[in-house]
């Protein structure tokens, strides 16, 4: 049997027609990517799509983890992880749907030893960009998003920029000044975790996600850990998905709260002083 290459987790909170939905589009496009499926239920699932996940014939292993008791996000994945044999991990959400092969473009940019996470651009339904990529948080910044008055995406990625720095499909122009490498694509201050791509290696030395973060805001803790290390995180603009977004902290009380708890928790962690100190000394961008 072929080596795995990527290890793919996906979890699913009874969303299995999405997932194989998903699995079915990497059937379609990614024929040559080696890859393993790792996909954890961690809620009761509906008996038809389990049976249909369960008959599938896909041309890679897949591995169905069944919680006892729901698990928060990084618990999920890294769990996930925990069962992993590929070179590199992807975290991947159950609604992200693919037209084109993500991966190749992806592990290309991996190839630097400075890169410690990258994502694909991600679009909407209708092809508007989505704010997957964005500055790492500050007080001033959340307190003018509670008021409508910050701007939508922190990172906006063109096509005519792609072509003067010379990038294999789309460049990026960036509001904020952020880093351009025409070899991988552009470097942020962390990716959303609805597709992040890691190293094996890298994951694992970082801990993976901070399991106290039930909800939200891991991808924001891992992503700060890996920029206080020296690793960076890079939006491939090789590589597309799109994203039918299921925004459930916009109404239901319950994803809201955890939203909160894991806003206050970040912005009151050793983390987020660190990255603190590191801006006053010159070492990161300066954000308001």
């Amino acid at each position: 049997m072929e080596a795995v290459v990527v290890s793919i987790s996906v979890v699913s909170h009874d969303q299995l027609p999405m997932v194989l939905r998903l699995m079915q589009d990497a059937q379609r496009v990614c024929a040559g990517v080696a890859m393993e499926w790792i996909v954890t239920l961690n809620t009761q699932e509906s008996a038809e799509p389990l049976a249909s996940l369960e008959a599938a014939a896909f041309p890679w292993p897949v591995t169905v983890l069944r919680n006892p008791t729901p698990k928060g996000f990084g618990a999920n994945h890294n769990q996930a992880f925990a069962r992993a044999q590929g070179a590199y991990f992807c975290v991947l959400n159950p609604d992200i749907r693919l037209h084109d092969c993500p991966w190749p473009a992806l592990l290309q940019a991996m190839q630097q030893d400075s890169v410690g996470v990258v994502a694909p651009v991600v679009v909407g339904p209708t092809g508007e960009l989505e704010d997957s990529a964005r500055r790492f948080p500050t007080w001033s910044m959340l307190a003018r998003k509670l008021l409508g008055m910050h701007r939508r995406i922190d990172y906006v990625l063109t096509e005519d920029r792609a072509q003067r720095e010379g990038d294999v499909k789309g460049g990026c122009r960036t509001q904020g000044g952020a880093n351009i490498d025409a070899k991988v694509g552009i470097e942020v201050d962390w990716v959303a975790g609805m597709f992040q791509l890691f190293r094996r290696e890298v994951y694992a030395r970082m801990g993976g996600f901070d399991e106290r973060f039930f909800l939200y805001y891991e991808d924001v803790d891992l992503c700060a850990r890996m920029a206080l290390a020296g690793l960076r995180a890079i939006v491939c603009t090789a590589s597309r998905v799109e994203h039918h977004a299921q925004r459930a902290s916009h109404r239901q009380l319950r994803y809201l709260r955890w939203h909160v708890h894991s806003v206050l928790r970040f912005l009151c962690s050793d983390v987020y002083r660190k990255l603190g100190q590191r801006r006053q000394d010159g070492q990161l961008g300066r954000q308001t």
